[in-house]
């Protein structure tokens, strides 16, 4: 089946996580993405990796987990041969995206004002961390320290612990889903006008924007959010919202009706409790209540009770342990794909599907280099060429064995 995003060619300049994210699901959707990187090194990515521990050798879990259905060419950007193969590059693209420090391509000479003289129709998308100018500037952009500046750091955990940080690169991820979104209305408006643009996007911003409902609470209203000392799961959210023990495992009850709840627990009593502003003002000390209940029968128990009259509740699952869970399966949420180097890999499918065009991973993560000659051959540049431009260190290939 054909891909929404077939025919759409994307240089990929970004590194680390939010970029590459935002270029791998252009590539889930079919997208030509072409990832610039490092002669030699690659992306800073591929140089980390978790509990020091490396997928065939030398590849990093990190790099691969954010960059299949791309190809690589490994390229020194800064000399003049590779000056000129990535504005030839830039003339046939679609869509470039680039995470540097402001002004970084600039002074490469591969900032927006540089090639839109090259290709008007070009949508050129940046995304840093605090935004292209201002008091931030000068200052490094990484997800953990736009937590701490969006006061998402402040959100997690127990009032007494402090900062608590979010899991996951998430404001990384956020800001990949809005520089995606973005460039998607780019594409359609540019159909209809033959116009390319530049887009500009920042961690801070989406951090922010994430945080939209409890800023919204907090600015017009006057309230803010303190964390509660149990596990109530928001600090806006009275009892039941929380986690809970039981007596194998954990239960998450969402937004639940009280008697449903109190009947589930057995114990009509709690019902004294039964009025919103007393669920909020005593939400630490009522946990406490709910919890003393379900650390007395297994997480399975407990579903099955509380499903059964239509509470919003739910296992929690160790991360070793979603793949396990029947819904994950179902959904086919994880899938093995080739690669070059380790064979076979397990990673995360495309997260949604299409009826007429869906997503689909080809291939996995590149190998440094692994596609400069079928690049380089795409606009012009003959096989002596090519040699002569490894020869003089333009570009790396790296052949798999």
């Amino acid at each position: 089946m054909q891909q929404a995003l077939e025919g759409v060619k994307v240089l990929d300049f970004s590194q680390l996580l939010q970029g590459p994210f935002a270029t791998q699901m252009m590539g889930d959707l079919g997208a030509d993405v072409i990832k610039i990187e490092r002669n030699g090194s690659g992306d800073i990515y591929r140089g980390m990796t978790f509990f020091n521990q490396w997928i065939a050798g030398d590849e990093s879990p990190c790099f691969m987990a954010w960059n299949r259905n791309k190809r690589s060419l490994a390229i020194d950007i800064k000399s003049p041969q590779g000056k000129e193969i990535i504005y030839k590059l830039a003339k046939e693209a679609d869509v470039l995206v680039e995470n540097f420090r402001p002004g970084v391509m600039e002074r490469l000479g591969y900032g927006y004002e540089d090639l839109k003289k090259i290709n008007s129709r070009i949508i050129y998308c940046s995304a840093s961390g605090w935004g292209d100018d201002g008091p931030y500037l000068t200052r490094p952009g990484q997800d953990l320290l736009v937590q701490s500046v969006s006061g998402a750091i402040m959100t997690s955990g127990k009032n007494s612990d402090g900062p608590v940080a979010i899991g996951t690169a998430l404001c990384d991820q956020v800001n990949g889903l809005n520089s995606v979104y973005a460039i998607l209305a780019a594409l359609y408006y540019r159909e209809r006008t033959g116009k390319g643009q530049q887009i500009k996007t920042n961690l801070l911003s989406s951090a922010i924007a994430f945080q939209m409902q409890d800023y919204f609470t907090i600015q017009n209203l006057g309230q803010t959010f303190e964390r509660p000392e149990s596990k109530i799961g928001h600090p806006g959210n009275g009892a039941p919202f929380g986690m809970y023990e039981t007596s194998d495992g954990y239960l998450t009850i969402a937004m639940s009706p009280w008697p449903k709840l109190v009947e589930a627990l057995g114990d009509q009593s709690l019902m004294r409790y039964n009025d919103p502003q007393v669920l909020f003002d005593d939400r630490d000390k009522i946990h406490g209540i709910v919890e003393a209940i379900t650390v007395t029968k297994t997480t399975d128990e407990w579903l099955e009770i509380m499903l059964g009259l239509d509470l919003w509740v739910a296992k929690v699952n160790d991360q070793k342990d979603v793949e396990k869970d029947p819904q994950v399966i179902h959904n086919d949420t994880f899938i093995k794909v080739d690669h070059p180097k380790a064979g076979k890999v397990k990673v995360t499918n495309v997260p949604f599907t299409m009826s007429e065009t869906p997503g689909h991973i080809k291939r996995s993560s590149p190998l440094i280099g692994e596609h400069g000659t079928e690049i380089l051959m795409e606009i012009g540049y003959s096989q002596g060429d090519i040699e002569n431009l490894v020869s003089e260190n333009v570009i790396s290939i790296e052949k798999i064995t």
